[in-house]
């Protein structure tokens, strides 16, 4: 059993990720061909932005987004300690430093009454994640930042699709980021990240940055980087993008399946008022976890743990000022959760199968 069935949406959608694929071979613009602003083009108007610049990958956008603010050495960006390290490290990267602000056990996503807690003078911007495929109260989030003057940017690696009240993810903030690695709900076949925002300003500083701090050949207005994304991979995304919405749909029937069979003997992901969710992973929680996952190894299933350390307890972010049981809603989460194989493709059967298995335990 695949826990993400990569193989089965290529041989349902070949002919066209082939053929997509072949263009690019034929016109040979391998880097900034056609096909990049193509697929920019039809992500802004699915997002409902003004700009989407598609860039090298997720982990590259979030870094691109805080230049692009000019944030660097002395300032702070408030994040979450319970997500995929990129989060925190991109705010390393450009010489900030990360605060860490507790998540709500419900969600798995920040916490806005901790939020005000956390701003100081030093305070440069706020950088919720949108973790496991909902979007966090970002309502609450826009109030306070809007107090104290703070750009918002949505670390949407894991929601791409998910909507929020109508407005979809990464077009709900300043700057929306988001990832197209393999494993994700809208992924390529490599690495790939996308950046969206309705700011004209904004848009031109991240689309310099992103190309040598020039969008104009032999110009360069600002110190950028390489960060530009591959023709082949936004031909990837193109032939998969008109099937997106029937695979998001999909994956929303096998979540809700999951979780009425399984809500009377874990904790089963609940969906915030106003949301939609894409599971990116389907997550719950439970104490006897190492018993769980033994069980369905037994029986060939697999099975992730997303994330079983916090932040604050990596070395690399580790200090005097950060201390075990600071974030103890998510140093209880990390302990317990458990994501199951989630994929537009999984039928009743294998559902079937990885829930009896946990039912039993």
């Amino acid at each position: 059993m695949e826990f993400i069935d990569l193989k089965t949406q290529y041989k349902k959608y070949k002919d066209y990720i082939d053929a997509k694929i072949h263009a690019v071979l034929d016109h040979g613009q391998f880097i900034m061909g056609p096909e990049v602003e193509e697929l920019e083009q039809e992500l802004a108007q699915f997002v409902g932005v003004n700009h989407c610049i598609s860039v090298a990958s997720g982990t590259v956008s979030l870094e691109i987004a805080l230049r692009s603010l000019n944030i660097g050495p002395g300032d702070e960006v408030i994040t979450v300690p319970f997500t995929w390290i990129s989060t925190a490290e991109v705010i390393m990267a450009v010489g900030a430093k990360p605060v860490f602000v507790d998540i709500e056990a419900d969600s798995y996503n920040m916490n806005p009454e901790l939020l005000e807690l956390a701003i100081n003078e030093n305070t440069k911007a706020i950088m919720p994640v949108s973790l496991f495929g909902q979007m966090p109260d970002l309502e609450r989030i826009g109030q306070i930042a809007d107090k104290y003057e703070l750009p918002v940017i949505e670390d949407a690696a894991q929601s791409f699709g998910a909507a929020r009240y109508g407005e979809k993810s990464c077009g709900a903030s300043l700057i929306g980021s988001t990832s197209f690695f393999p494993a994700k709900v809208f992924g390529c076949y490599g690495d790939g990240g996308a950046l969206f925002s309705n700011c004209d300003d904004l848009a031109n500083q991240m689309r310099a940055i992103r190309n040598h701090g020039g969008i104009k050949r032999g110009h360069h207005d600002v110190v950028g980087m390489n960060g530009r994304f591959d023709t082949i991979q936004a031909a990837v995304l193109l032939a998969k993008f008109p099937y997106f919405q029937k695979e998001v749909e999909a994956r929303a029937k096998i979540g809700a399946r999951y979780s009425e069979m399984l809500k009377e003997v874990c904790e089963t992901p609940i969906i915030a008022k106003g949301n939609t969710h894409v599971y990116a992973q389907y997550t719950i929680r439970l104490k006897d976890r190492d018993k769980v996952i033994t069980k369905l190894k037994d029986q060939g299933i697999p099975t992730a743990i997303y994330y079983s350390k916090c932040l604050h307890e990596q070395p690399v972010f580790a200090s005097d000022e950060s201390q075990l049981g600071e974030f103890p809603v998510s140093e209880m989460v990390s302990g317990e959760v458990l994501s199951l194989p989630m994929h537009p493709f999984i039928n009743d059967n294998d559902q079937d199968s990885i829930i009896d298995i946990i039912r039993s335990v």
